[in-house]
This record gives C-alpha cells, structure tokens and sequence, in this order.
C-alpha cells in the first residue's frame, strides 16, 4: 500500500531551534543533550526551556558516537546505484572512511539512494535514529538530502564543495587550482587549441575545474571560446561522446583536459577512432587519479586528489561534530602526475 505524504505538515523543531531560542550556539545544545559537560548552570537553563517552548524531541541520533550509545554512521551516496560501481573514486572513498572509523570502533553502513523516493526512504532509516552521523556525496545542485539532515539535526559532513546556500561542513580537493596546474603543463609542453571535456554544469568540480581552464588559457593569451568546450557526465561512455563531439567541431585541437579519468579514458577512444595519436597529435590530462588513469593506454597524466586525506578530514569532522563543537570547511591541495598521454 502506497502511503501519500502531505503536501504541508508543521516543521520538526531542530537543535538550530532551539539555539536561537536560548541564546547560545548549536555545540552548547548538543553538549547539554549529551551530558552537559562544559556548559554553564545559566546555559543549561536557557537550553531546557528553548526545549519546553519548542517542543523539541531528543532523538536517537542525537547521542553521540564517541559514546558508543549507537556505534555506526552512514556513507550515503546520492547517486545512482550504477555509478557507484563504474566510478572508482567512490570506491577509494568508502575504504577510506571505513578504515578511518575503524580505528574508533564505529562501523561505516552504506546506503546508496539515487532517486527521490530512495531519498526519503533513508531519511526516515536516518533520522529515527539508526546511525548517529552521515559522510555524504553529494554533487548535484537542489540535492536536498543535506539540508534536510541538518535540518533534522542529524551530524553531517559532505564530500565535496556545496553549491547551494547554507554553511554546511565539507572536505574538498581544490578543483581550480588543480585544474590550472593540468592547463598550464599542456601550455608548456606548447600546445595551443587546447579543448576541455567538464563534469555536469550543476555539480562543483564542473563549475570549478572549467573555471581553472578558462583562467589559464586568458593568462597565456590562448583562446577559450566555447567551441572548445564540451560538457560531459563523468561517465566513461560521456567522455567518449563529449570528445567525439568536440573533434567534429574542432579537429584541429591539439591538447584536451578532461574533468575525470573516467571521461579520459572515453575521450581517448574517441581520439583512436578518429586517427588521432595520443600524445602525438593531441596530448590528454585528466582529473582524480584513480585507477581509470593508470589503466588507461597510454597511461593518463591527471590531477591526483587526496582520497586519503579526504576521507580522514570528513571522519574528523563528523567524529567533532558528535563532540558537540561545530566545523566548517576543509580544502585539500592537489597535485599533477606526469604519465604517457601528456
């Protein structure tokens, strides 16, 4: 039986509600929820009654993990159930968090929920309670599962840069200096019509890594007319059509960067079938460093991201947040491996 929702239903009160009704931040709500350590006799009264006249309820997921009270957070992929295995990083990423959680005991519980109603399936799991805290990825823009977490004053800490309003804490590489270093090494090695495969025009490493191309090219006095421009889907079968695309259009190009290895290793299919050597005729950059860009013939220079460091940091960030302090931001730098297609 299909249960409907109503369209308007009287919002949950949130830990944020109760903040801003007593005055204090959302660490010293948390502090008090979770034992009252380091919290001020006035503070804890300010906080009770910011509860008694909210009318918040203390859910499960409210106890933090550190106490063992619940022992698990979520790795919840907002992605269709097929990326998660065509797409390596995702992969490297989950191990990461895995391995970084295991060293506290607290086992990681994957979730993958692709569409709405997925979405709100493993909201409702999360938000009664099931797991304490959620390492989210997350890119596209209007993904509202982020925001209605926090909302739910669920922890949350996001893999990659938001895009939409609000202050949400999140683990980053950065994607435009990474992508100026793979633009200004193609300009070294001379190249001149230089085109670019970018990831979805809604998701962060697109706007940004296009940004970077864009920055490098005017700097050198090199053209970046949209002709040069084709947007891929970080799909490998995306990346071969981008770049079949683009070589219609501009066969004289002599260089391309690719916003993913994945899209590399399409693009450089669609280079063979159009007669053009790589790295002769036209040399390849990618993004990630992953197991695409190794795998790759040649191998692929790319971007090498800090999955590693990444997931460490999104650990961290969580593991403070259930402390009851609050987090913002982490950028990583990036580096550029030198391989065969460039």
């Amino acid at each position: 039986m299909t249960m409907s929702v109503p369209a308007r239903r009287r919002r949950v009160p949130t830990i944020h509600d109760v903040a801003r009704e007593a005055g204090v931040s959302r660490g010293t709500v948390s502090r008090f929820l979770n034992g009252g350590h380091h919290v001020s006799p006035d503070s804890a009264r300010a906080v009770e009654e910011a509860i008694r006249r909210t009318g918040y309820v203390v859910n499960r997921h409210a106890r933090s993990l550190i106490t063992g009270r619940s022992g698990s957070a979520a790795f919840l992929l907002t992605e269709p159930q097929e990326k998660f295995f065509e797409d390596p990083n995702f992969n490297v990423l989950l191990r990461g968090c895995t391995q970084a959680l295991a060293a506290h005991d607290i086992p990681l519980l994957l979730m993958i929920a692709g569409t709405r109603e997925e979405q709100r399936r493993l909201l409702r799991y999360v938000t009664s309670g099931h797991v304490d805290g959620v390492l989210l990825v997350s890119s596209h823009t209007g993904d509202p599962v982020a925001e209605q977490l926090v909302d739910a004053g669920v922890p949350v800490v996001l893999c990659g840069k938001p895009m939409g309003p609000g202050r949400l804490a999140h683990v980053a590489a950065d994607d435009r200096d990474g992508a100026r270093q793979m633009v200004r090494h193609l300009v070294e090695l001379g190249r001149r019509r230089i085109g670019t495969v970018t990831g979805p025009p809604d998701t962060p490493g697109g706007v940004e890594r296009l940004a970077g191309y864009r920055e490098v090219l005017a700097a050198a006095g090199l053209p970046a007319e949209d002709g040069l421009v084709e947007t891929g889907d970080y799909s490998r079968e995306g990346g071969e059509r981008a770049a079949a695309r683009l070589l219609a259009r501009r066969p004289d190009l002599d260089a391309l960067f690719v916003a993913s290895d994945l899209m590399a290793r399409g693009a450089l299919a669609a280079l063979t079938a159009a007669g053009r050597r790589v790295p002769q005729d036209v040399a390849v950059g990618g993004f990630d460093d992953s197991a695409a860009a190794v795998a790759s013939r040649p191998e692929l220079t790319t971007i090498r991201q800090p999955w590693d460091r990444i997931s460490q940091e999104m650990v961290r960030l969580l593991l403070t947040q259930l402390s009851g302090e609050d987090t913002s931001a982490v950028i990583l730098p990036t580096e550029l491996v030198r391989r065969g297609s460039a």
